[in-house]
């Protein structure tokens, strides 16, 4: 199985810039965190956005779309600011010929505490197991896409209720 990451951008991939107190989003991490974990899978990197989720617009996501369904793997990871990955996954509804799941994290990859590299591993976990569909893979929960919600008061990704 090879895996194609699409990269769009978010927390996952921040940088901190120290002179201006300020983040901006920079290169795609989930190269180096799958080095740093010494993974076994076959994976291409395919950096689409580099944008903050709430910078996103139905033009971003048309081309999320795009790139999604001209991609040759048929298991795809995005990686995805957490405040609008719900709205650009419900944007992916319909492709029913391959595994999308959707990560990121609350805090940037290159932070000691982050939760990228668990995320990403729950991820991929999920894209070995998972039948057909669009879903998103977050604080320890799989979800289909439209199932989930952000907390931003507990920072984290919940069930909605019913």
């Amino acid at each position: 199985m090879k895996i194609r990451v699409i990269a769009t951008g978010g927390t996952i991939d921040k940088v901190y810039f120290d002179a201006a107190s300020t983040y901006d989003v920079g290169e795609p991490q989930v190269g180096p965190l799958f080095q740093e974990a010494n993974v076994t899978f076959d994976y291409v990197v395919e950096s689409v956005l580099q944008k903050d989720s709430l910078a996103m617009t139905d033009e971003d996501r048309k081309l999320i779309r795009e790139r999604v369904l001209a991609a040759p793997e048929t298991h795809l990871l995005i990686t995805h600011g957490t405040d609008t990955m719900t709205t650009t996954a419900e944007w992916l509804s319909g492709i029913s010929e391959k595994v999308i799941v959707f990560t990121g994290s609350m805090l940037p990859a290159r932070f000691r505490t982050s939760d990228a590299l668990f995320n990403l591993g729950c991820a991929v976990g999920a894209l070995q197991v998972l039948p057909p569909g669009v879903y998103i893979a977050m604080n320890g929960q799989i979800a289909p896409a439209g199932s989930l919600r952000k907390n931003r008061a507990l920072s984290r990704f919940e069930r909605k209720e019913p």
